[in-house]
């Protein structure tokens, strides 16, 4: 059920200094949030707010809506893109899900391939705020299964979140999804798999969590404490260079293990920042509660993460990421407790995928996607891709990003732009 979006005021900068930060933070609300989300949105051209009219001569029209579940509190914030010429045999349309804490805004360099394939093919793409994250639903998290009960509290705990996007599948009347995820959103999507086999046509997982057995040389305090660094300060390339570095490639055994390694030594290197994030995640903390917590110096937490973390955006992308951020972070916590349930102290799963994941249909297309300084251990991809198979399932791949981290989709969004639209077309 679709709302007014509000009128956008010109865009507020970085706060530079304290005062600024502070005045930041008591304009954090609804609709502030509603404006930072639209400032991302608008840079699609294809997008039309409640005020704009649609051509229809588009091929792709592009809106934002609210769509309402059966619990009158429960609502799932939704961007949708729809070809103004819907084919009769089109695939099923795609579903992008966002990462722990971030939202829908953070794909807006993939909207627009996205987009480019939805009007070739005639179909859809649909991008979602989880229940209890983003700007969807700020319902109480609530876990009625004892400490003890281990199976019990990560059901209930995927749940929450897996059967608010059954319904909401239902209220949109689609028969099948792709599932586009990333990170948590992709541990989130094979769990919805698994739970509803025939409501997924395809899964392609960009950096997902829960996947390994074991610790990750990672922890999950790197959601907040992580940068680009790594993949910022890779040397520079010819044209000829960067054209092969800015594609995606099959995962050799020697890629996995040299992703392995600089995951290692980076862990060797931790800071004693993230070492205090990592201490408060494990005593039931989320890095946003912290931020949250910390009244006078949250947004400016908030401003040095983003501007280091999406250093491969222009200036302005990255004001207007930080402004998008620090809504979404200082909103009231939610689903963002579902984490200690779900992963392990050391960022590994209670009950990893891997161990899971063979039970999908085994003509079901499965992609993992990882960065070549990604954080998330390909390993638990690679093995993925061996249990699917030994299972019967020879639709599986897994693919390195060059030049990426954890946020694969923007820091290569050209590579994983490319790999994405050539999955959905497979």
């Amino acid at each position: 059920m679709a709302e007014t979006a509000p009128t956008l005021p010109p865009a507020r900068e970085i706060p530079a200094a304290f005062t600024a930060s502070l005045r930041s933070w008591w304009h954090v609300g609804e609709k502030q949030s509603a404006i930072s989300e639209e400032r991302l949105l608008r840079r699609l051209p294809f997008f039309r707010s409640s005020s704009q009219p649609q051509l229809a001569s588009e091929p792709v029209v592009a809106t934002s809506s609210r769509v309402q579940l059966t619990n009158p509190a429960h609502y799932i914030n939704t961007f949708s893109i729809k070809s103004t010429s819907p084919a009769p045999n089109a695939p099923p349309p795609a579903v992008v899900l966002h990462g722990y804490g971030a939202g829908l805004g953070f794909f807006f360099h993939n909207f627009p391939p996205l987009a480019d394939w939805a009007a070739r093919r005639g179909t859809s793409v649909f991008a979602l705020d989880w229940l209890g994250m983003g700007r969807s639903a700020r319902v109480p998290f609530t876990i009625k299964a004892k400490r003890t009960d281990l199976r019990g509290r990560v059901a209930e705990a995927e749940s929450f979140f897996i059967d608010s996007l059954e319904e909401w599948r239902n209220k949109m009347q689609l028969s099948k999804m792709t599932l586009i995820g990333h990170s948590l959103g992709a541990y989130f999507s094979i769990a919805y798999a698994l739970k509803y086999p025939d409501r997924v046509h395809k899964l392609i997982l960009l950096s997902p969590a829960g996947i390994p057995r074991g610790p990750n040389y990672s922890e999950p305090s790197r959601e907040l404490t992580d940068d680009a660094s790594s993949v910022s300060s890779s040397p520079k390339l010819t044209s000829k260079e960067n054209r092969e570095q800015s594609s995606f490639h099959r995962a050799s055994q020697g890629r996995v293990q040299e992703v392995r390694q600089e995951q290692k030594e980076k862990k060797e290197r931790e800071s004693r920042t993230r070492r205090l994030f990592t201490y408060l995640w494990e005593e039931g903390w989320s890095p946003f509660q912290l931020v949250r917590s910390t009244v006078f110096w949250g947004p400016m937490l908030i401003g040095k993460y983003s501007t280091r973390r999406f250093s491969t955006l222009t200036p302005e992308e990255t004001r207007d990421m930080h402004d998008y951020i620090m809504n979404i972070t200082l909103a009231k916590g939610s689903g963002e407790y579902c984490i200690s349930h779900i992963l392990e102290p050391g960022a590994h799963a209670r009950l990893p995928m891997v161990d899971r994941i063979a039970a999908l249909p085994k003509d079901m297309q499965v992609t993992f996607v990882y960065g070549d300084h990604d954080w998330m251990d390909p390993v638990g991809g690679q093995e993925s891709v061996r249990q699917l198979k030994k299972a019967g399932n020879p639709n599986a791949k897994m693919y390195i990003i060059s030049n990426a981290g954890h946020h694969v989709y923007l820091d290569n969004k050209d590579a994983v732009n490319e790999m994405m639209v050539k999955a959905l077309d497979r």
